[in-house]
């Protein structure tokens, strides 16, 4: 055989090798874990990863360490998770907004049905119409009718353009005909802490994590934007009572690995997340928090990320965000 031939038979073998997937470790986890958060600590979604991680590091038997890279409506997280080695190290725990992304920042370095390997929804929870005390409004129809008296002077918080906060925020002027000033934020609890401080006027809070705050008194809970009353909160209406049926905001999380994971590796990281959902303590705390236990399959949610890439689609033709 000459040198010719050694040579071809050589670069047959190193693209094979490259085109060879990634094999799942027999051992998997041999290492830390990390999940990735898109939002600051103590918000919703840091909260439910951080309860998660904390029972599937029981089970496997490694740290599952939880990582908060804050910024550009979550895409930073997810482009990190992204580019990531798909071997099941590194992993992402999204919000809703990773479904309406692509629609808001146009150089976004992946794409929510291509770049991820779904595992499982975790929970989900309805957004609480929230307004500061100061703002002298006990009621949405109060609200509506103050915003009325003073279009465009309004604020309302969120946790980014383009988030389920801010479209409930535009779905709110739409039905009831009143004009609010946005001002997005980089996580839920920094939303939250300037609602507290007065710097702003109202916000969609999701009930995971802010919970303590609607409970407390120190914000007015005006309405639930989901299907029914809050346990965690008996007194608040929801936007049907208050005559706003469509004014539905639900928020979820859910856990995500790198596109190209392996299948034993997402078995593997699906039984744990599932387990953990079942734990009666865990279950407790996010129900008592207005969260909703999910635990789906793969193909479960990989079907509703494209069912809401596909809403989103349509319902972003009617709004103009300005992301410079």
């Amino acid at each position: 055989m000459n040198r010719r031939h050694l040579s071809l038979i050589t670069i047959a073998s190193l693209v094979a090798g490259f085109a060879t997937p990634t094999l799942a470790d027999p051992n998997y986890p041999s290492k830390p874990v990390r999940i990735i958060v898109g939002y600051s600590a103590g918000g919703p979604t840091d909260t439910v990863a951080r309860l998660v991680a904390a029972k599937m590091q029981a089970q496997l038997g490694q740290p599952f360490v939880v990582e908060n890279r804050a910024g550009v409506g979550s895409n930073v997280a997810s482009e990190a998770v992204a580019a990531a080695s798909a071997d099941g190290y590194t992993l992402l725990i999204a919000a809703a907004p990773i479904t309406m992304n692509r629609f808001v920042y146009k150089d976004q370095k992946f794409n929510v049905e291509k770049s991820f390997e779904p595992i499982s929804k975790l929970s989900s929870a309805p957004g609480v119409l929230a307004v500061r005390n100061g703002l002298g409004v006990k009621s949405v129809a109060e609200l509506i009718a103050l915003a009325k008296k003073s279009p465009g002077k309004l604020t309302y918080g969120s946790t980014g353009l383009g988030g389920s906060q801010h479209m409930a925020g535009e779905l709110l002027q739409r039905l009831s005909g009143i004009q609010l000033l946005h001002v997005p934020y980089k996580g839920a609890s920094n939303v939250m802490n300037d609602l507290l401080a007065g710097h702003i006027d109202m916000a969609f809070m999701t009930a995971t994590g802010a919970m303590p705050h609607l409970q407390s008194g120190k914000v007015t809970s005006l309405a639930v934007a989901g299907p029914k009353r809050l346990t965690s909160l008996p007194n608040v209406p929801t936007v049907a009572e208050v005559g706003l049926p469509a004014m539905i905001s639900d928020s979820w999380n859910g856990l995500l690995a790198p596109a190209g994971t392996p299948p034993a590796i997402i078995k593997k990281l699906h039984e744990a997340a599932v387990a953990a959902l079942k734990a009666p303590d865990l279950k407790t705390k996010l129900e008592g928090q207005g969260g909703l236990v999910i635990g789906n399959n793969p193909d479960e949610f990989r079907a509703e990320i494209r069912e809401e890439v596909n809403q989103w689609a349509e319902q972003f033709k009617s709004v103009k965000i300005d992301t410079q």
